[in-house]
């Protein structure tokens, strides 16, 4: 279940092209009375390599608490999340799909998780499709945000979530389940080979610590669920996400780990900071 929810949260990582930054993953947060600095670390949800870098490991070294976009080890959170997983209002996946279409995905589901589309009929498409993203790529599936929590429990520091499991799993109502089943259909289709190209695309870039890259790439999918839905997955969770951070800092020197596409953007966590007043540098 774990495993289902890292993957849900990659496609909460995406999007909007704006006046490139450096490249870099890890950001040193200082300035507006701040008495020490905070740092923000752009992760990725799924990867073949997640090892950590050494200026990484310092930053961690240096703050008090870790803050992900979730606190992945609360007890409730599985139990939160199936809470989410179904449409609202008796929606089926059966009936936002003609009987070819719900063939395809029904076949394309035995073939790859073993299990039938009838088994989730009632729930969200886009939850069914998290669970193929281990198919994805050709390693042992690992987490950039599983590293940094290992490396905060041996330092015995507290881990915190920036929004809730509810938080995120509403952003999947808002956005229209035709449009989700519609993109589980071209993922079936396809028999993922094009979700593996786009994956693999973008860990490379992530390698190459190009948030703006991952950005563009992002947004010339054609996935609609990212292109056409910025706001709710991206700009609106990022704006919210700052009087809390702001908070944090000023309390305790804090190391923030959330997806590499929050980074970046007129809307993204570094400029909205700046705007905000604080000082928001590249560590290389």
């Amino acid at each position: 279940m774990k495993k289902l929810f890292i993957s849900l949260l990659t496609l909460l990582t995406g999007l909007s092209f704006s006046q490139e930054l450096e490249k870099s993953l890890l950001w040193k947060i200082s300035g507006n009375g701040l008495q020490q600095d905070s740092f923000l670390y752009g992760t990725i949800h799924i990867t073949c390599d997640a090892t950590l870098d050494a200026n990484t490991i310092k930053a961690l070294e240096k703050t008090e608490q870790l803050y992900l976009e979730l606190d992945m080890d609360e007890k409730s959170m599985q139990m939160q999340m199936m809470k989410h997983m179904m449409m609202k209002d008796g929606t089926k996946l059966s009936t936002l799909l003609n009987a070819d279409e719900f063939k395809t995905v029904d076949e394309f589901l035995k073939k790859n998780i073993n299990m039938s589309a009838k088994m989730f009929d009632s729930f969200k498409p886009f939850i069914i499709t998290t669970m193929l993203y281990p198919k994805m790529i050709d390693c042992p599936f690992q987490s950039v945000e599983n590293e940094l929590k290992k490396v905060s429990k041996e330092q015995k520091e507290e881990i915190f979530g920036l929004e809730t499991v509810e938080d995120q799993m509403k952003v999947f109502d808002a956005i229209s389940y035709q449009v989700q089943a519609d993109e589980l259909v071209k993922m079936a289709k396809s028999d993922l080979q094009k979700d593996k190209d786009e994956l693999n695309k973008m860990m490379k870039i992530y390698q190459s610590k190009d948030i703006e890259g991952m950005l563009k790439m992002m947004d010339d999918s054609d996935n609609k669920i990212t292109s056409d839905n910025q706001d709710v997955l991206l700009n609106n969770r990022n704006k919210n996400w700052i009087p809390v951070m702001i908070k944090t800092m000023k309390a305790k020197p804090t190391f923030f780990g959330v997806g590499a596409g929050h980074l970046a953007g007129e809307e993204g966590v570094i400029k909205l900071l700046r705007k905000e007043g604080f000082t928001v540098e590249a560590v290389k």
